[in-house]
């Protein structure tokens, strides 16, 4: 379980304990519900990172909402649902170059507005390549919790962020990056590659690995 579902877990289970101590059954069987929900929510499980050095992964889990054009770059966009799992992870491998937060809205986050207006926290990785991706806040959403910090090296597929409770992520593709999966596919962070840079690399079956 990641790290901030403890902040969570442990009142609920502190307060349930209390109920049962008590006799308050009703209220018991109602915190073992939150905690449990709780637990599976901030699930993390482990991820099996593709070594192709060319490879691009999905830093979140979910389902790809959209692809557009921003200028001379495109945007893939993924929503995280409430029973995604909902770590983040590095899509390549660098020295993470920034880190913007920027208050707003709370929309929908399916809605490709949420782009432009809602809370969110643009991250830049530099390695051999640059990439950035956006970690926007939805409906539910609330905080985004970066792990790292500018300054900080992290390997592709390493565990950076968390954004509670239902959320979106914008991956801005510069030009020559080519792209291995399509709308309505599902990705997983870490695990499945979303894109390949440069036009000599070869696709694996469906995007994914």
């Amino acid at each position: 379980m990641a790290k901030d579902g403890y902040y969570f877990l442990v009142p609920l289970v502190t307060l349930g304990l209390v109920c049962l101590f008590i006799n308050l059954s009703v209220p018991a069987v109602m915190l073992g519900v939150l905690a449990a929900f709780v637990v599976f929510f901030f699930r993390d499980p482990d991820r099996a990172v593709p070594e192709n050095p060319s490879a691009i992964v999905s830093p979140a889990d979910g389902r790809i909402i959209g692809l557009r054009a921003n200028n001379e770059n495109l945007v893939l966009s993924i929503f995280l649902s409430i029973f995604n799992v909902h770590v983040n992870r590095a899509p390549i491998s660098g020295l993470i170059t920034k880190q913007e937060y920027r208050p707003g809205r709370f929309k929908i986050a399916y809605d490709d507005e949420a782009s432009a207006v809602n809370e969110q926290m643009a991250i830049t990785i530099t390695g051999e390549k640059e990439l950035t991706f956006s970690l926007i806040a939805g409906v539910l959403a609330r905080r985004i919790c970066p792990w790292k910090k500018p300054g900080d090296r992290v390997n592709k597929g390493d565990r950076i962020a968390l954004i509670r409770f239902g959320s979106r992520v914008d991956v801005v593709l510069p030009p020559g990056v080519k792209v291995a999966v399509v709308k309505g596919d599902r990705v997983y962070a870490g695990s499945t590659i979303i894109a390949y840079w440069g036009s000599e690399s070869e696709f694996a079956d469906g995007g994914t690995n």
